[in-house]
């Protein structure tokens, strides 16, 4: 989930957390451009169950058989976006109604806002669709077309509409608001029991909150209905196939569409991918330890630049002093821009400051700042951390920061998964990380709202079990979407190849400069031809170390 100055997604926040998962659905065959099943086996799941064949026998919802065609034939208005940028470059946007419930399409509906960027060639060398996630959950889409297309080619770019969305809950798609004032789960939960009690009755207060908002609503918010959404889409938009790039959290949605709509893919691009099983809680708890490992990487590139960011002379020493930065601020928060940073939102910094290995000296520098501010020095903040400051603390409804995401952030990850409603076991898995990750443990491990929200999913987790051709991106040193996470998806997703780069970044292709990847995504846009065993990509010259 890659970070934006100024506005982040709570899980990419990144899952940008940032950031991102079954069988043919009956809709298909009657959805415009809907195309003939291509084996006996797939007209029988057409025929029976608009759901997905792996949910079809335990699925407590009915069969949706009628009522979706008036979805897939709606005609789409396109005009100018609302963000002026948007509008600027090009890019469209139209909205595109949806069932809240697919099983109850007659019941009430969603407005989803959708973006497009057309194909820059004829006829002849256009190919088709590329929808698009950026990841999240809860990041938002509409202006991933822009992004993509910076990255493309000539040749990519004839080929392709690229189209955007803000998922269901999120953006200019019928956004939810629970009122929530401030991030509540992405918060250390510190050292001591007080601090622990506060985070904890955080997360309690605001799945109540969403509750008390849109009771039995929630249910709908999952990423199979989102999947279904974008189904909906790519008939809207008249197209009898889709092709698919996601990043973090959108790799998950791909597979997740994938599974369910096997006959409506065409080419599928999944850049830092995470484990299906894993999605959730787990996968949250396994960035624990490669955001450590960020750090003893940002350690050992500060110890010999002592001289000008005062942090140690020697890797154990930086980190140290990080470590004593944190320990520090839960007696005397670190007073900065207008907010006040303590155990619980210190580590909330750090996490996006490790994400690159090219941002380095900015984790540093800001460690620095940090440590002057501590001393009573007049600081200014730097416009990430600016940014960083605003997604924490001004949540407001007309404000930059991250209460109404936050809410689709839960939404999402509450309709998908379950978590522990015990406070008491978020606080023993606390204790048992501490000892090897003292800054983020009790991050990646405090309280998770889901483990109060009172509406259950609605529909098992979808399993991820297939054979398409799919060409995966992994950094190993991500700290989102960890590699061994992807390695995850890649063993789900049996057609894929994989494609390794040897850095520390998350989602490669749109945030991080590397030839090798950019040629291979667009050669696989370009000819549909993955290679033919998985391989690593070189660093590139010169991106070894950080920016100074």
């Amino acid at each position: 989930m890659k970070t934006t100055t100024g506005t982040l997604t709570a899980m990419g926040l990144g899952l940008a957390l940032a950031v991102g998962a079954a069988g043919c659905a009956a809709q298909e065959s009657s959805s415009a451009g809907a195309e003939k099943p291509a084996s006996a086996r797939e007209t029988a799941v057409v025929t029976t169950d608009p759901d997905g064949t792996v949910v079809a026998a335990s699925s407590s919802r009915a069969p949706a058989t009628e009522g979706l065609d008036r979805f897939y034939r709606q005609r789409l208005d396109w005009g100018p976006c609302k963000d002026p940028a948007l509008a600027e470059s090009g890019t469209r946007c139209a909205k595109v109604t949806v069932p809240l419930d697919y099983a109850a399409p007659k019941g009430p509906t969603l407005s989803l806002t959708i973006s497009r960027l057309k194909a820059t060639g004829s006829k002849g060398e256009r190919r088709g669709i590329l929808q698009t996630n950026p990841g999240g959950p809860g990041g938002h889409g509409l202006g991933m077309p822009v992004q993509l297309r910076a990255k493309m080619t000539q040749r990519v770019a004839a080929a392709y509409d690229v189209i955007g969305m803000d998922t269901r809950g999120l953006g200019e798609s019928s956004p939810l608001d629970c009122g929530l004032d401030s991030l509540s789960w992405f918060r250390g939960a510190g050292f001591d029991r007080a601090s622990f009690d506060r985070v904890a009755k955080k997360s309690a207060d605001d799945a109540r909150k969403c509750d008390a908002k849109y009771g039995d609503r929630l249910a709908h918010y999952s990423t199979r209905d989102i999947a279904r959404d974008v189904d909906v889409v790519r008939g809207a938009l008249g197209e009898r196939r889709t092709s698919w790039f996601g990043q973090s959290y959108g790799t998950y949605l791909g597979a997740v569409y994938a599974q369910m709509f096997p006959g409506r893919l065409d080419r599928i691009v999944l850049d830092s991918a995470m484990n299906p099983r894993d999605y959730g809680l787990r996968m949250f708890q396994a960035m624990g330890p490669a955001n450590e490992k960020a750090l003893d990487d940002v350690a050992r590139w500060a110890a010999p630049r002592d001289a000008t960011y005062r942090l140690g002379r020697t890797p154990a020493a930086v980190r140290a002093t990080v470590e004593g930065l944190v320990r520090r601020s839960a007696q005397r928060p670190i007073e900065i821009g207008g907010d006040r940073l303590d155990q619980e939102t210190l580590p909330f910094v750090l996490y996006f400051l490790g994400t690159d290995d090219v941002d380095d000296a900015e984790y540093a520098r800001t460690v620095r700042l940090f440590l002057d501010a501590e001393a009573g020095k007049a600081v200014e903040p730097s416009k990430r951390l600016a940014g960083l400051l605003d997604a924490m603390f001004r949540t407001g409804p007309d404000q930059t920061g991250t209460g109404k995401d936050y809410a689709s952030t839960l939404a999402i990850l509450c309709a998908d998964t379950t978590a522990p409603g015990d406070a008491e076991w978020y606080r023993k898995a606390i204790e048992k990380a501490r000892p090897k990750q003292p800054v983020f443990g009790p991050f990646h491990n405090s309280p998770m709202p889901c483990g109060w929200w009172k509406q259950k999913p609605g529909e098992p987790r979808t399993e991820i079990d297939n054979d398409r051709p799919a060409l995966q991106i992994q950094a190993t040193g991500d700290t989102r979407t960890t590699y061994e996470q992807g390695l995850g998806m890649h063993k789900a997703m049996r057609g894929s190849k994989l494609v390794t780069v040897p850095v520390r970044t998350h989602a490669v292709f749109v945030g991080y400069a590397n030839a090798c990847v950019d040629k291979a995504v667009n050669d696989y846009l370009l000819t549909g031809e993955l290679p033919t065993g998985d391989y690593t990509c070189p660093r590139d010259e010169g991106r070894g170390g950080s920016r100074s």
